[in-house]
């Protein structure tokens, strides 16, 4: 998806093996913490993002804490055991799915953010994906992003929404 013009390194391609931070106490944060963190260290145009499934019942949860919500150990089964715990009997399951990419380039920095809309399931479904992808199901679909193909996924996804735009912004702005 990316620009021709455009050339892509890898936190490998630069030589950073570190565990970049996610501090922040919100989606936005964190991407802006790691654009400014491998910005500070290389001065290269970089970009970022961070990911929160919201759940509206929850107040928002697990938010910026997706990836931890069941504990440190990250692991997407608990995450959605948890979740599923938490909604048991609940009749409001709306949900959505925040991408914020941020950009740093040269003097300025953006950010892009995009939204699925959806509802979280009753039960997994679904092998394809990660994390929350087996109890997401998107606003005007019958089934799981764990159920579609990743280029199905990527054409309503929040963070295809997000790369969506960053690109036209890359495309835009350097030509």
């Amino acid at each position: 998806m990316m620009p021709s013009h455009v050339k892509l390194l890898s936190l490998s391609d630069i030589g950073l093996t570190d565990d970049i931070p996610e501090t922040a106490n919100t989606i936005a944060g964190n991407a802006i913490q790691k654009v400014n963190y491998v910005k500070q260290r290389f001065n290269l145009p970089v970009f970022a993002d961070d990911t929160g499934l919201e759940v509206l019942s929850l107040k928002n949860e697990p938010g910026v804490y997706s990836a931890r919500y069941a504990g440190p150990q990250k692991n997407s089964e608990d995450n959605m055991s948890l979740l599923l715990e938490k909604l048991e009997g609940s009749l409001d399951r709306k949900a959505r799915f925040v991408t914020v990419i941020a950009l740093a380039m040269d003097d300025h920095e953006l950010i892009f953010e995009g939204v699925c809309e959806g509802e979280i399931t009753k039960n997994r479904s679904g092998l394809e994906g990660f994390g929350y992808d087996p109890i997401f199901k998107p606003s005007g679909y019958d089934t799981t992003f764990a159920e579609m193909s990743l280029k199905e996924k990527a054409t309503i996804s929040h963070r295809g929404i997000a790369l969506r735009r960053l690109m036209d912004y890359l495309s835009n702005d350097v030509n």
